[in-house]
């Protein structure tokens, strides 16, 4: 059928990455896979449109029109909306980074983060990707997606750092405990000096994200953050369905008058 202009379009904006940010017009041509005379055509008019941004060095990056139009997307509108007076209040009471997430095919797409003011070094950023074996948000997302989800990251497990869990069986034995313990764990898995702990966010009984926090060390305080992250996903989780319930999306529960 060929290749329409679309398709052309969406590749070159599928070239950046969390690892490629910004972009010259020649690496943008050869991530799309793209002659450079239609790369520089199509690049033109992303630009015009606000898709693409130029930056003083000549190099492109993804334009704040793409920016908004993200923030119309559900995952990012209604969850982000509801768990946001939640995420200040664990920020403000531990000073710890936290995250928020949702699954995204084998990696775990960060939709919202509170910098803490504790020294520890993150990767993540609103918007990046990391991988699920790798992070305490993904090890629980990990733990309650479908069970051909789970096979398939078990055939992709990449080591970030020394302590990276890459054994099939110690991982599923790991995602066994997050079901059965309620929360995940993680030890310098994704950055060194970095842990993490983090915790199911459910809409009724389905899992839709996670939300977690890095700290310099879990072994004190574990309970704490634990305890401290529940309570906070279990408020995201009821205000996700009080929305629902005012827009009509699925019924009340029984004897609620409100």
């Amino acid at each position: 059928m060929g290749v329409t202009v679309t398709s052309r379009a969406l590749d070159l904006l599928g070239a950046f990455d969390g690892e490629h940010r910004s972009l010259s017009l020649t690496d943008l041509a050869r991530r799309a896979g793209l002659p450079l005379a239609t790369a520089h055509r199509l690049v033109a008019e992303l630009h015009r449109w606000g898709a693409l941004a130029r930056e003083p060095n000549g190099e492109y990056v993804i334009g704040r029109r793409i920016w908004q139009l993200g923030l119309l997307a559900p995952v990012q509108s209604g969850l982000r909306q509801a768990a946001s007076p939640f995420l200040h209040d664990l920020y403000g009471t531990t000073l710890a980074t936290v995250h928020l997430a949702v699954r995204d095919g084998l990696e775990v797409l960060y939709v919202e983060r509170l910098a803490g003011h504790v020294s520890v070094p993150v990767v993540s950023r609103v918007g990046s990707r990391l991988p699920m074996h790798a992070t305490g948000v993904g090890k629980v997302l990990l733990a309650h997606a479908p069970e051909e989800v789970r096979a398939e990251a078990l055939r992709h497990l990449t080591r970030v750092t020394a302590y990276t869990v890459t054994q099939p069986a110690r991982l599923l034995e790991q995602l066994r405990r997050v079901r059965a313990e309620g929360y995940a764990t993680t030890g310098e898995e994704m950055s060194l000096g970095a842990c993490s702990v983090a915790v199911p966010v459910r809409n009724g009984d389905v899992v839709v994200a996670a939300l977690g926090m890095v700290v310099p060390d879990l072994r004190r305080q574990l309970p704490r953050l634990v305890s401290a992250l529940q309570v906070a996903a279990h408020g995201i989780g009821r205000t996700l369905a009080s929305v629902q319930w005012n827009q009509g999306l699925v019924p009340r529960p029984s004897g609620d008058q409100r």
